[in-house]
């Protein structure tokens, strides 16, 4: 008699989002600097929210969440700022 291993990797990932508020004085090309100096004010609420959200079978890129895309990071996070009528306007990685 022979043995056999067999193995099985599932990836499962967590997704959380938070809105702010982004003073109307900082410009569109400036959000991104804007949200790393005011890390404080998202990063605590988002983690939090991650922590008690379940986690869904699959990879969370492309077609699970826009703008997703990192297939080689552990872990990304984005911002997608809008106008008053919800149309992105700019987004990018963080």
């Amino acid at each position: 008699m022979r043995k056999v291993t067999i193995s099985n990797r599932s990836v499962y990932h967590k997704y959380a989002e938070v809105t702010i508020e982004v003073p109307d004085d900082i410009v569109e090309a400036e959000v991104d600097s804007w949200l790393w100096k005011n890390e404080e004010i998202w990063s605590t609420k988002l983690d939090e929210k991650l922590s008690a959200t379940d986690y869904e079978f699959g990879t969370g890129l492309a077609d699970d969440h826009d703008g997703m895309c990192e297939y080689d990071a552990e872990s990304e996070t984005r911002y997608d700022l809008k106008d008053k009528d919800d149309k992105n306007l700019i987004g990018g990685h963080l």
